[in-house]
């Protein structure tokens, strides 16, 4: 009998050391050095003779990427990405606050949902939470992985594919400088080129199906600042907050991070028409009317450090490459090149890390790579997807532009969903599961489980939410 999902994704999510190194290629080429590329170097440096990350930007510090237009607004490791990252890099969290991440030994974030803060607090971390901005972040995972003796690193641009009978046998790549493309012969290519991934339109050329894909067209807009953290303007540590959409409220999101050099990342977002812009007097005078009050202070009284980053996403989106009937040998996907999320439920990154242990469980199947096409590995991503999909887009069917996309009992389970969201503000084992699945620790099956949606009810018609 077939795992189900939830036990799938509890494979996938362990916190157990990985299997023994086992080669079985000789050459693999990750298209793509971001967090999803840099996990995959990682999994196939126990697996590959030679791991050649091609990667546009020659950056060499914790400075943002001139290929990632949103890397310097808010990203979040959730706790299922640092878990993975302990994994696959034991000692990361310590050597991450050693290298100048916050450690303040604090657990007292607060969430406000529709202005309302939550009552119950949220338990001590088992290990410090790592809040830092994404250079710094995916900086500590570059030199990890960069250390390793079988891992380079060549700067230029994806170019295509080399197709040999029924597999991908190569990548080209045209070198930073240069325009001639330079062929690398591969047993195994990695896409891991972001959400605006060519990979359909190389398969289409050379005869094979494009992975359907799918949209929810969430019109995002948000804007971000760094100030110089200042104790005697507020204490915040972590603070998150969301409007949701109803009678007399417009859904709103915003985030307050402590990250590193002692400095607060400040986030507010709207959807459709609602625009955050880049002048500060306008974001202040937001923060100040649609937030928390430390948001107004923050703005208002801090010393921002640059200037206000502005940022526009009009979709989620999701490649279903588990769905194509013919799919060449010697090639995957991860990432985003996957599926990317509204980003503001923080699923990125954490998603990244969890589509390489996906890799790391197929590989040490000791599959035939060259030969047998990625299917157990594309169903195990599957997994990692409807999980992530099926969180971020429940939530962002209620805006009032989402028009369709709505699945079968899509308004039982919005019932069911508000109800348990409702409880947590105010019951902590409702909190506590409702955390584990938002942070990527649980599989969404859990919050359906019938004595939670009960406990809910009952605190319904106890009148406490």
């Amino acid at each position: 009998m077939a795992p189900s999902a939830p036990q799938v994704f509890a494979e996938i999510s362990t916190s157990a050391p990985p299997g023994p190194p086992r080669r079985i290629l000789e050459r693999a080429v990750v298209l793509g050095g971001s967090m999803a590329g840099l996990m995959a170097a990682r999994v196939l440096s126990d697996h590959a003779g030679e791991v050649v990350i091609v990667e546009r930007d020659p950056t060499e510090g914790a400075e943002p990427r001139p290929g990632v237009p949103q890397g310097t607004q808010v990203h979040a490791l959730l706790p299922a990405g640092q878990t993975q990252l302990e994994r696959w890099f034991p000692g990361f969290t310590d050597a991450a606050v050693a290298a100048g991440a916050p450690d303040y030994g604090r657990s007292d974030g607060r969430v406000y949902i529709n202005n309302k803060l939550r009552e119950v607090p949220d338990p001590p971390p088992e290990r410090p939470i790592l809040i830092t901005t994404r250079p710094f972040l995916e900086y500590q995972v570059r030199r990890r992985v960069l250390a390793l003796p079988n891992v380079r690193v060549v700067c230029g641009r994806a170019e295509g594919l080399r197709f040999t009978d029924s597999a991908v046998t190569g990548a080209a790549y045209v070198p930073a400088g240069q325009d001639e493309p330079v062929l690398l012969d591969a047993d195994l290519v990695v896409d891991a080129m972001g959400r605006s991934s060519r990979l359909n339109d190389w398969l289409e050329e050379h005869g094979w199906p494009r992975a359907p894909m799918q949209r929810m067209p969430i019109r995002l807009n948000y804007a971000s600042a760094l100030f110089e953290r200042d104790e005697s303007i507020s204490d915040a540590w972590v603070v998150v907050t969301q409007e949701t959409p109803g009678p007399g409220r417009v859904a709103r999101i915003g985030g307050v991070l402590s990250v590193e050099q002692n400095r607060w990342l400040m986030l507010v977002a709207g959807y459709d028409d609602d625009r955050p812009s880049r002048d500060p007097a306008e974001y202040a005078e937001r923060c100040r009317r649609y937030f928390p009050a430390m948001f107004g202070e923050i703005a208002e009284k801090g010393r921002m450090i640059g200037g206000i980053i502005t940022y526009h996403q009009a979709d989620s989106r999701r490649r279903d490459f588990h769905a194509v009937d013919r799919l060449p040998a010697g090639l995957v996907a991860a990432g985003d090149a996957v599926a990317s999320f509204n980003p503001v439920y923080g699923q990125g990154m954490t998603s990244a890390t969890l589509h390489a242990s996906c890799l790391s469980a197929w590989l040490q199947t000791g599959p035939d790579v060259t030969t047998t096409p990625a299917r157990e590995y594309f169903e195990k991503v599957r997994v990692v997807v409807d999980a992530a999909w099926q969180i971020s887009t429940f939530a962002d069917l209620g805006l009032p532009h989402v028009t369709s996309g709505q699945p079968r009992g899509y308004r039982i389970i919005r019932w069911a969903g508000d109800l348990v969201q409702r409880a947590s503000m105010v019951d902590e084992p409702t909190c506590r599961e409702l955390n584990r699945v938002t942070s990527m620790e649980t599989h969404p099956a859990a919050l359906a489980r019938p004595g939670l949606v009960l406990r809910a009810l009952r605190l319904r018609l106890m009148g406490r939410i």
